[in-house]
């Protein structure tokens, strides 16, 4: 089978304002503002378009008090993607910003990690602590889209179709997953919540919200082992994102940004801290 080049489009779809110590175990020595970016991702190529993570709807943004940009699946109409016609979501984890809005996609099958349904079902859930990153109702539709024969699971890596991989570390969620596509520009690594901000993997400082923070750290490693190097790793919630790569066309500037060719800058990285560690 022949790999192909995957267009890979990042949908910006909610934002909230917030303080470098919230996002960082431990905090931060220099706390400021940080606002994070929230996303969903399109992977298409070969005939087939990927869908990865569907987000939140507005009820779960004002809920939670996050800043509704605008709603990731109408959004996909941007690109000329109709949700009705998708086959394939891919779920990096089940979190309430990665799995609100799968009821608007009805002829797909949803790619996810067994650990993660497991860990979302069990008993870990009677925590608050670790419970409040999730929807209730999205985990029992997910549980109700089982019985209807359309979830596929996985136990660790797997190809879904030529040059697009799955690839399991766990440690923010039990069952986190992030995605490798191949495009123009060589592989591309989604993180998703591996790293939610480029500084989380540069600094070996992971998120605050945690199941393992040891496969965590780990998960920084697998990153940098499967992308070509860390310009090709993309964070699940930076709003560098959105600076460093070009819009498909001038009119979705701030929407829709492409990932498939070079940023036009650099990032935190791991040299950079170095020195520190």
């Amino acid at each position: 089978m022949t790999e192909f080049d995957y267009e890979l489009f990042a949908i910006r779809y909610a934002t909230r304002d917030a303080q470098r110590s919230a996002h960082f175990i431990g905090g931060d020595p220099h706390d400021g503002p940080m606002p994070m970016d929230y996303f969903v991702w399109v992977a298409r190529g070969g005939g087939r378009t990927f869908v990865v993570d569907t987000g939140f709807n507005a009820a779960v943004s004002e809920k939670r008090k996050r800043t509704f940009l605008r709603c990731p699946v109408e959004a996909l109409a941007a690109l000329g993607i109709d949700a009705n016609g998708v086959e394939d979501v891919i779920l990096t984890h089940l979190h309430y910003d990665h799995v609100g809005n799968f009821d608007r996609f009805p002829k797909a099958r949803f790619h996810l990690q067994e650990p993660e349904l497991a860990y979302a079902t069990g008993r870990y859930m009677r925590y608050p602590r670790l419970s409040h990153s999730f929807e209730v109702e999205d985990v029992c539709g997910i549980v109700r889209l089982n019985y209807a024969q359309r979830v596929v699971f996985y136990d660790g890596d797997a190809e879904l179709a030529p040059g697009l991989t799955v690839h399991a570390v766990g440690g923010h969620s039990a069952g986190l997953q992030f995605v490798r596509v191949k495009t123009r520009r060589g592989f591309v690594v989604l993180a998703s919540d591996v790293t939610h901000f480029y500084e989380n993997m540069a600094s070996s400082r992971p998120f605050t919200t945690a199941f393992h923070i040891g496969k965590m750290l780990e998960g920084f490693d697998r990153l940098l082992e499967l992308a070509p190097d860390e310009s090709h790793i993309v964070p699940g919630h930076d709003p560098l994102v959105m600076k460093l790569y070009p819009p498909p066309s001038p009119e979705l500037e701030g929407v829709v940004v492409r990932l498939d060719v070079p940023p036009s800058g650099t990032a935190p990285s791991r040299a950079d801290y170095s020195s520190h560690q």
